[in-house]
């Protein structure tokens, strides 16, 4: 550990530098896939300006329980699929996966193909149910 302070004492440009760019690819990750939006969040555009939610999850997973009125496309299969989701490039998206770990890809992969109000759902699926938030199974 000693050497570790002496290494960062010797190379404050090199350190500061790494810090600097370590700080700037989380921003520009969490930027790029959309803005991450909680369950309250999610609630209010549903009610208020019709969001759809789409759920990124495997079938078998989304049959288990889902959020009232998903889409379900399981990550794997999304980019063959984005035509079932043409008719909501403007609707505001919200992306939903099991705990939020493949959420920033999807949401990225819909932002590239024309889809202008992408966010993700922080935590996921995972974090709805935490919240003991109504589901929808079959």
């Amino acid at each position: 550990m000693e050497q570790f302070f002496i290494f960062i004492g010797n190379h404050p440009l090199l350190v500061g530098s790494f810090i600097l760019l370590l700080i700037l690819f989380i921003r520009n990750e969490s930027v790029r896939a959309g803005a991450t939006i909680g369950t309250q969040e999610l609630v209010r555009l549903v009610n208020t300006e019709g969001a759809k939610v789409l759920d990124v999850r495997e079938k078998n997973e989304f049959r288990e329980g889902h959020i009232v009125d998903a889409v379900n496309i399981p990550f794997a299969s999304l980019e063959g699929r984005l035509s079932e989701l043409q008719n909501y490039r403007e609707t505001p998206m919200i992306v939903a996966c099991k705990m939020g770990q493949h959420s920033g890809s999807a949401g990225t992969l819909l932002q590239k193909n024309g889809f202008t109000k992408v966010m993700r759902l922080s935590g996921g699926y995972a974090e709805w149910r935490g919240q003991n938030l109504p589901v929808v199974k079959g």
